[in-house]
């Protein structure tokens, strides 16, 4: 039994680890486009800040979090038996949260200029305020898709279904491309936005009603607020809805604390952040989408070393992430100008961004931890502790940003950004620890430490040969700098393997074998 559920929470892992990937690299290739029709301008800055009023309605009713708090109650459910009640439940949440947020939504779009001056205030009194309203406004009803896909999502996960969720920022993605691309002629972002409303309903509304439907989702009549289940939703989802998590904060402080610098700062982080997040998503988002059906299980059969165990070793790979990270801090500008120089991103650009992006990377393995971590504490239906945490650590983090504009600029909203993610993370496990008497969190912390100690050493060899290799072919070229990368990811390559095996860094020596065999290990 154990074997088999590592093997099915492995398959899930590949079908997941393939989506965000892919979707990763659309999300790349979306910002490349808009990279190339704004660069990182002024209306690039009111695209980005278009968002933040949107994602406030999303974390309002807790979109993003439909799959962790829907699952329990709706796979409650079907464990008794009772299908007509799990679509029942299905039908109430979105009928009765769905109104809410469509109100919501209206409220938005008829004050929208005053709010939006209230979420980027730098912005007030300058030329780009209309086209942040406008886009606005464009991309807020995208948000009754994402709620209604969220909980179409869920309801394939809690069948055990994963592919046709995972196409879902696929197309999403796509859509925003595809409406980029027609509206760069005229000059302006609002095709972007328009691509955003798009996608939202191709990818995360239609598509996934699909895909609930062949997982047997049945709308019945009957949803009505008194549901008795409701108020069980509700004390699983009100801490997500007032607390603040992580990416959440991130987005909104960059673009809060960005709208005080100079335009094009606002772009700048978010193109570092999209280049932190992919290697993020790769390996964190995958394995804690795809594990936390199997963490409920575990709860639900009252296994809870067994889903220590699998929340440890997940938790030990996601270390990985600390020597990519270094790998990038060093390969900087080849990465971002590989990535963006063209178009309207100019040199100047590239500089401005590769030059934050070592600060947002000394956070990454902070938030590829962070999406396995709190999945330990959803599991077990408590929503209250991360959200507790979660904020206390955000409002710690605020003089950070404060200290950081003021001391660094541009840079120092970056570093702020990370120091608050590792601060977050960390406080969550160790109460997790605590809390669910986890007895195997010694040989977490001894990985993570050899994993940063080796870490430690490859960034000033990396970093070295980085700038050795730049010497050497001038890296003026697209050509140039990919054999720069080549060189130095060569290097790392060869490192890592070495360190792996003098360290006895398991996971190291667990990558480098798959790599070696291009086989999926046994997991014992």
């Amino acid at each position: 039994m154990t074997r088999s559920l590592y093997r099915s929470v492995g398959i899930a892992s590949l079908i997941m680890m393939g989506s965000v990937f892919a979707s990763r690299v659309m999300g790349l290739v979306r910002e490349m486009v808009i990279a190339y029709a704004g660069g990182a301008g002024a209306m690039v800055d009111a695209y980005q800040v278009a968002f933040v009023l949107p994602e406030i309605l999303n974390h309002i009713v807790a979109s993003g979090f439909l799959s962790v708090t829907f699952i329990p109650l709706f796979s409650g459910y079907l464990a008794r038996g009772d299908e007509d009640g799990a679509w029942r439940l299905a039908t109430t949440l979105l009928t009765v949260f769905g109104g809410l947020l469509a109100a919501l939504i209206v409220v938005a779009e008829i004050w929208c200029p005053q709010m939006v001056a209230l979420v980027a205030p730098g912005l007030a009194g300058e030329a780009v305020m209309p086209a942040a309203v406008r886009m606005t406004r464009i991309i807020l009803p995208a948000q009754l898709c994402f709620f209604a896909g969220g909980l179409f999502t869920a309801v394939q996960f809690a069948r055990e279904r994963f592919f046709i969720p995972a196409l879902a920022p696929l197309i999403y993605n796509l859509g925003i491309i595809c409406g980029g691309l027609t509206g760069i002629g005229a000059g302006g972002m609002d095709g972007f936005a328009w691509g955003v409303l798009g996608g939202a309903f191709a990818g995360n509304f239609l598509l996934q009603f699909w895909g609930a439907r062949r997982a047997g989702l049945r709308l019945v009549p009957g949803g009505h607020w008194r549901h008795p289940d409701v108020g069980r939703y509700l004390r699983l989802t009100l801490p997500l809805m007032v607390g603040l998590s992580m990416m959440f904060s991130a987005e909104f402080f960059l673009k809060f604390f960005g709208s005080y610098l100079s335009r094009g700062a606002i772009a700048s982080l978010n193109y570092g952040l999209r280049v932190m997040l992919m290697m993020v998503g790769l390996f964190g988002q995958a394995a804690g989408v795809a594990a936390f059906p199997y963490l409920v299980r575990l709860v639900s059969e009252g296994r809870m070393d067994e889903m220590n165990r699998l929340l440890d070793q997940t938790l030990r790979y996601l270390s990985l992430v600390l020597p990519f990270a270094v790998l990038l801090m060093a390969l900087r500008c080849e990465t971002v100008a590989l990535l963006f120089e063209r178009g309207r991103f100019d040199a100047e650009a590239t500089a401005l961004t590769a030059g934050i992006l070592p600060y947002l990377m000394i956070g990454a393995v902070a938030f590829a931890a962070q999406t396995v971590v709190v999945r330990g504490f959803y599991a077990r239906q408590n929503t209250l502790l991360p959200a507790i945490f979660g904020t206390l650590a955000v409002l710690v983090s605020i003089p950070l940003y404060i200290l950081g504009l003021r001391l660094l600029g541009v840079a120092g909203v970056a570093l702020a950004l990370s120091l608050s993610a590792i601060l977050q993370v960390g406080v969550l496990y160790a109460w997790w620890n605590r809390w669910s008497g986890n007895a195997g969190s010694g040989a977490v912390y001894r990985c993570y430490g050899r994993v940063l100690a080796l870490s430690l050493v490859l960034f000033p060899l990396l970093e070295g040969a980085t700038r050795g290799m730049r010497v050497l072919v001038g890296a003026t070229t697209a050509l140039d700098r990919l054999l720069v990368v080549f060189v130095v990811g060569s290097l790392f390559a060869g490192l890592m393997a070495a360190g792996g095996r003098l360290l006895g860094i398991e996971e190291i020596r667990w990558l480098w074998h798959r790599v070696r065999r291009r086989k999926r290990p046994q997991v014992s």
